[in-house]
């Protein structure tokens, strides 16, 4: 079989890269390893008419130029809003709610702090100042410093101008970007809960603490989406995050691509230093003078292409690339809704509808948790990320019955193989416990668990390390550093070959960027696309 291009992967940004290209007249086969496009954005039924969100879990992230120019409304996508956004039930009774509304908000801060309430807008317009700010960077390839091009300088002065207006403010944006999160929201506020809550956004889906320097920027790049046209609102997919997935291929297929399921990659074929194609486990081939991997870099340039075709010091840095990760998902289903304490009326209530932070009590404890996953050891009190999608959602679980999500951060990232079936028990028994505390009864309304530590994300769906980012995402593996200096702009020393996951400018989530930008770099530099674009699809 021969086709114009090869996509590896049907993760969304995969699934993206595919509709642009075959957009521009392409011949696109999609190869997916297994039976479902999404990657680790998918909805399954784990129990009979129980759908989850099996990975990822909310929608925050989204660029509104994906889902406009794909048209992703039109092929289904809905999105459900949640308000309030974010809940922290403390073990006395009282909760912190946020993103209920200005007036519901500070309400909620003020009982924990006056002066943190009137500070509260202010932090968030800062944060969007910054965004404004960095927002055009996330549509476009990096400026790479050691090969530029005279289409950077629109971007760049773009960025100039952004920092002349932030002026007096820079410092301080700079200090959030590359530092720990934990002094910047010291800073801002004094309430130990507002603190802890706030600096969840910094360490989800990280091998890193609050005081971890670099968590400053994981904290903004989780804030800095506006999906639905709100700055840093997260929401629900209706029928889980697998439509979202499902809304992409779509797109993706009415351009003409192919999307190949159980279909999973051997190796890259490579001759004379450049990509020929891709032979399939069954041995199946199929030719095509590009191929573009939803991959992490270590996978498609070690596993798939091989160290032979790649020089020495590119192998080494590839190697050294760092994956590690503590995060653990655990997916329930359950015969009624959690009853925190403090909140008795019945049936859904705000403290339902947003995610719900449990142990994030103080920055302290978050530190400690770590530390403890550092040295080892599951902690005693982890930190939890707890969602109840089907309180707005009711098409995901039987009537009466919901379905659950804990994140939780952390466990020991270097366990050996068999010590992860203990590992998995310790830390569901743990998070679970840190749930009952706050909501008694919960352990009991657990009808069915499922546990995935880094080792099943890596099985089940290719994640190396378990990691959700495709590697770190430190100031040192940022923009024109990421994956790697020299080749942020998503090609790769192999003629032919390049990436488009989330291990590549501009990082992880379920944002599509990479997909777009590195579809859009493509066709600049392969000239195959022979009509003219407007500036929403390929400029």
């Amino acid at each position: 079989m021969r086709c114009d291009a090869i996509v590896i992967g049907a993760g969304h940004n995969g699934l993206v890269a595919a509709a642009y290209l075959a957009r521009a007249g392409r011949r696109v086969v999609v190869v997916e390893r297994r039976d479902r496009v999404g990657g680790a954005c998918v909805t399954e039924e784990l129990w009979p008419n129980f759908r989850i969100s099996r990975a990822a879990y909310v929608a925050g992230l989204l660029r509104p130029a994906v889902a406009r120019e794909l048209g992703l409304a039109r092929h289904g996508l809905r999105l459900i809003p949640r308000s309030p956004s974010s809940f922290t039930p403390l073990r006395d009774g009282r909760g912190l709610l946020l993103g209920g509304g200005a007036a519901a908000t500070r309400a909620s801060i003020a009982a924990f702090s006056l002066r943190d309430a009137e500070r509260y807008p202010e932090y968030e317009a800062f944060l969007d100042r910054i965004a404004r700010w960095l927002e055009p960077s996330l549509d476009a390839p990096p400026p790479d410093p050691a090969r530029p091009r005279a289409r950077d300088l629109r971007l760049l002065a773009s960025l100039a101008a952004g920092a002349w207006r932030l002026r007096s403010e820079l410092p301080r944006a700079l200090a959030l970007l590359l530092g720990p999160a934990r002094p910047e929201l010291e800073r801002w506020f004094e309430s130990e809960p507002l603190r802890a809550t706030l600096a969840t956004d910094a360490v989800i889906g990280a091998w890193a603490s609050p005081s971890s320097p670099g968590t400053g920027y994981v904290l903004f790049h989780h804030v800095m989406g506006d999906t639905g046209g709100a700055r840093g609102v997260w929401a629900y997919v209706e029928g889980g995050m697998g439509r979202l997935s499902e809304a992409i291929a779509a797109a993706a297929r009415e351009a003409g691509a192919q999307i190949r399921l159980a279909s999973p990659v051997a190796r890259i074929e490579v001759a004379n230093g450049a990509a020929r194609g891709v032979v399939l486990e069954d041995g199946a081939a199929i030719e095509a003078p590009l191929v573009v991997s939803g991959a992490d870099p270590r996978r498609t340039l070690l596993d798939w292409v091989g160290a032979e075709h790649l020089p020495e010091r590119l192998r080494r840095e590839v190697a050294q690339l760092d994956f590690r990760s503590g995060s653990v998902k655990i997916n329930l289903a359950l015969d009624r809704l959690p009853a925190f304490r403090g909140h008795t009326a019945a049936g859904a209530g705000p403290e339902h509808r947003g995610t719900i932070h449990v142990g994030a009590a103080d920055l302290d404890a978050l530190d400690a948790a770590f530390e403890a996953a550092r040295a080892g050891r599951v902690p005693d009190r982890p930190l939890v990320e707890l969602t109840l999608p089907s309180a707005l959602d009711a098409s995901l679980a039987p009537p009466g019955r919901h379905v659950a999500s804990l994140f939780v951060q952390w466990v020991p990232c270097a366990a050996a193989p068999g010590q992860w079936p203990a590992l998995r028990d310790q830390i569901a028994e743990r998070a679970c416990a840190q749930v009952e505390e706050v909501a008694p009864g919960f352990c009991a309304s657990i009808l069915h668990r499922e546990v995935l530590a880094p080792p099943d994300f890596e099985q089940l769906f290719g994640l190396t390390g378990g990691n959700l980012f495709h590697g770190a995402m430190t100031p040192d593996r940022l923009g024109p550093l990421r994956p790697l200096p020299g080749w942020s702009r998503y090609a790769t020393p192999v003629r032919g070959l390049w990436l488009c996951g989330a291990g590549t400018h501009p990082g992880g989530g379920v944002m599509g960027a990479c997909g777009r930008n590195a579809a859009r770099e493509i066709l600049r530099a392969t000239a195959l696309d022979g009509r003219s674009y407007g500036t929403d699809e390929i400029a």
